[in-house]
């Protein structure tokens, strides 16, 4: 076992730490296929007990001064700070990806934490008619439920903790089964270092059952959900059943653009591709090139791809890692199997070991058909297709022709020009001459089928409040 010394992990429930009461379920590092670790299946009672004593810790947390509650978020930073070597290693045992980027994740979670321990909360808006004194007030919703995925796991939990705590909320956190292992050690952590009160943050680990039982209880104000569509659609549904508000960070099919005044960026537009494996909402995951550059940039891109080095995380030099997870791996397998079946050419097809491990090297497909599945469909993987274009309103218009609008790029020597292309492109975000990049501060959601709300920014804050209007008759 790669984990062999870590222990089974713990919940963090009304400021406790709280065992498996069955039997604990295995998490399997997807560089081996061994375990990792083992957590709670939480009960339906654990599950009741830590929504209630986030009830309960609600009264007191919501009326603790701003102030006190940043100094909150400003601990949960520091705790990840102290421990960031212990937390990384158990995240690559986890999650897969290598140590350097397990680091860089838990440095943007802490960021985040002190980004929102900073951030600007909007003042009561306060007006004198003549007869009346008008106050508007943003209030706190009460219980929220974050519900994280696996592929970025500690990063999007705080996404949801930092703007809960902030705006008074309380809230119970329930992590990917396949990634839950550095989420409970940061609970067990906090509660060692008694950094958040109790019931104000609560963390439960469980298999799929979960996530719907959460989302469908009536004591829950708001659900934040980061995954794909198709179950954000069932989120969507199950608070319909309390009218709970939802913010939905869902999939993407980002289209990059690249002009025919560059053809000097393929590395850096590989890398907006294949980071973490090819496992993020806003990798670019179609390469529209002019036909112009398009050899060029081919011939720089497959001999990025050629060099990458593919294995086990806590390998040195290590740059890619496994798929998260078997079902992941295989329909990415499969994906790449039909591409082949229909006859696309690949410009390189990278290895599938058959080894241990959820390993898939870095493919690229030349130019397929519109209407194939690899240009249709969110990979979620390392396979991505380069695709020729001809003139500005014909990639605009193949760019946008996808239910997903959550994020693109534009690449090109002149930056006006690009920005007049970006803002054409109907999605949440679009970088230009860059890979995807996230603050704090900006906010940040999907188009169309990509998500509804967004997260971060004074926006995304807002979106755990509720608006009141106090009314005073002053003559």
């Amino acid at each position: 076992m790669t984990q062999a010394a870590t222990p089974a992990l713990r919940m963090l429930i009304d400021g406790r730490l709280v065992a498996a009461a069955g039997t604990p379920l295995d998490v399997l590092d997807p560089a081996t296929e061994r375990l990792a670790g083992q957590v709670p299946d939480a009960t339906d009672a654990q599950l009741e007990g830590a929504i209630e004593a986030a009830g309960r810790a609600f009264t007191t947390w919501s009326a603790v001064p701003l102030e006190a509650r940043r100094a909150v978020l400003r601990s949960i930073a520091a705790v990840i700070r102290e421990h960031i070597d212990e937390l990384a290693l158990l995240l690559t045992a986890e999650q897969g990806k290598p140590l350097d980027a397990a680091r860089g994740e838990l440095h943007s979670a802490l960021h985040w934490c002190e980004g929102f321990a900073e951030m600007e909360f909007p003042a009561d808006e306060v007006r004198e008619t003549g007869a009346h004194r008008i106050r508007i007030r943003h209030v706190p919703l009460g219980v929220v439920a974050g519900l994280v995925p696996w592929n970025v796991p500690i990063a999007l939990a705080i996404w949801k903790i930092a703007p809960a705590l902030l705006t008074g909320n309380t809230i119970v956190v329930k992590p990917s089964p396949f990634t839950p292992l550095t989420m409970l050690r940061i609970g067990e952590l906090l509660a060692e270092a008694d950094a958040v009160p109790a019931g104000v943050l609560n963390i439960v680990s469980g298999d799929d059952h979960i996530g719907p039982k959460l989302s469908e209880h009536p004591g829950i104000r708001k659900i934040a959900f980061t995954g794909s569509t198709a179950t954000g659609k069932k989120v969507m549904a199950s608070a319909a059943r309390n009218l709970a508000r939802v913010t939905l960070e869902l999939g993407g099919n980002d289209a990059a653009i690249v002009l025919p005044d560059v053809d000097t960026v393929a590395e850096k537009v590989f890398w907006a591709c294949f980071m973490n494996t090819g496992q993020v909402c806003v990798a670019s995951k179609r390469v529209y090139v002019h036909e112009d550059v398009y050899d060029a940039f081919a011939r720089r891109f497959v001999e990025v791809a050629a060099k990458v080095k593919v294995g086990d995380g806590r390998e040195e030099g290590v740059q890619l890692g496994p798929l998260q997870n078997r079902a992941q791996y295989e329909q990415v397998v499969a994906l790449i199997e039909d591409t082949a079946a229909s006859g696309a050419r690949f410009l390189v097809k990278g290895d599938i070991p058959d080894g241990p491990g959820y390993f898939v090297h870095p493919t690229v497909v030349d130019d397929p058909a519109d209407d194939s599945d690899i240009v249709r469909l969110e990979p979620f993987g390392p396979v991505v297709p380069l695709l020729r274009f001809r003139d500005i309103d014909e990639v605009v218009e193949r760019a946008n022709a996808s239910e997903y609008g959550l994020g693109g790029s534009v690449w090109s020597g002149d930056t006006e020009v690009a920005e007049q292309i970006a803002a054409r492109i109907e999605t949440g975000v679009v970088w230009i001459n860059d890979g995807p990049r996230l603050a704090p501060d900006l906010p940040f959601g999907g188009h169309k089928s990509s998500g509804l709300g967004v997260e971060n920014g004074t926006a995304g804050l807002l979106e755990y409040t509720d608006t009141q209007v106090l009314w005073s008759r002053t003559a």
